[in-house]
């Protein structure tokens, strides 16, 4: 879809995100706090058979006393982050959850991967209340060809499980994997669209330079706009990010999916000896600064919001948003 449809979708899309959120966008921070992972994804460079990676992992107290030096005025929440890596949950995750939240009002989220559900809890009961665990594909047969973490219905148990504990949780999917059709393509979204979700994304493919798809095409900034405006359409009080990957895809690409309906932009906040080793895709990667976010939510005609994502959703979202709907249109 391109032209004056795409520029209607677009507009419809943003129009929506305007209704329920204001022309607002969440600015949270992310540290990736360890690359070790033991899950070996096809599409992910820190796959755990990769041995050209240095693995590293950070500790709490670094971290801590980095992110109040350093962080932005425009932050209201903080995402921790790593491969799937049990022992930086334990080490580094709940000891750095503790201390913000004892020591700082803001929100706290957390992208681990699936662990066991005592580890849910503690991460919960140190302060995280939203949790970020997507699913990749939607199809089983699919997620298997991809290597994608575990089987596709242990990911879907633990998003069922967080979100019956009281965790606010965000799923996604990556558009254009190998082996995705369209068929696939609808029954992910349809799958996403039905699961208890206060949170969507949709990544691009960036072929990662260490893995087995690396010769396979990344995809077109197009069609990862448009599904970030199909998202909104079909979704409008989930949160929905501008992800890093979209300004791989091409240029303006994060202001574009701003422009598209998102409302969620990240600024990276691992220190810089440890950025280039957090390789989902390539080992160049596209940093968004706090100015670089500043600009693109600029350029996108919105402001970013006072309020933490937590906050907002306790105290607004309440309503449930699912609905059948076509296919989607990219």
């Amino acid at each position: 879809m391109l032209g004056l449809e795409q520029e209607r979708l677009h507009r419809r899309a943003s129009e929506v995100r305007d209704s329920v959120f204001g022309k607002t966008v969440f600015v949270r921070a992310v540290v990736e706090i360890s690359n070790f992972c033991r899950e070996n994804c096809g599409y992910c460079a820190m796959r755990r058979d990769n041995r050209g990676l240095n693995r590293y992992r950070l500790s709490a107290r670094e971290i801590f006393d980095e992110l109040m030096v350093s962080l932005p005025g425009c932050v209201t929440d903080i995402n921790i982050q790593a491969g799937e890596d049990p022992v930086a949950v334990r080490e580094i995750a709940i000891p750095l959850l503790e201390e913000l939240k004892s020591k700082t009002g803001l929100g706290l989220s957390v992208c681990l991967g699936t662990l066991q559900a005592r580890d849910y809890s503690a991460l919960q009961a140190a302060g995280a209340g939203y949790y970020v665990m997507k699913i990749e594909t939607g199809n089983s047969a699919h997620y298997r060809f991809v290597d994608a973490p575990g089987a596709l219905e242990e990911r879907l148990e633990s998003i069922r499980l967080l979100a019956e504990s009281g965790w606010m949780v965000s799923s996604g999917f990556v558009l254009g994997l190998p082996g995705q059709t369209g068929e696939i393509l609808d029954e992910t979204v349809a799958l996403l669209e039905s699961l208890p979700l206060a949170g969507c994304s949709v990544s691009p493919f960036i072929p990662g330079e260490d893995t087995p798809f690396s010769g396979h095409q990344a995809e077109s900034l197009d069609r990862v706009l448009n599904a970030v405006a199909e998202l909104r359409v079909r979704m409008p009080r989930r949160i929905i990010p501008a992800v890093s990957a979209m300004s791989l895809a091409g240029e303006g690409g994060y202001a574009g999916a701003l422009r598209a309906g998102a409302n969620l932009a990240t600024v990276n906040l691992t220190p810089d000896r440890a950025r280039a080793d957090y390789q989902i895709y390539k080992r160049e990667r596209h940093i968004m600064t706090a100015g670089r976010i500043r600009s693109e939510i600029e350029a996108a005609g919105c402001s970013p919001s006072s309020t933490s994502i937590h906050d907002w959703l306790r105290t607004r979202q309440s309503q449930d948003e699912s609905h059948p709907t076509p296919g989607l249109r990219l």
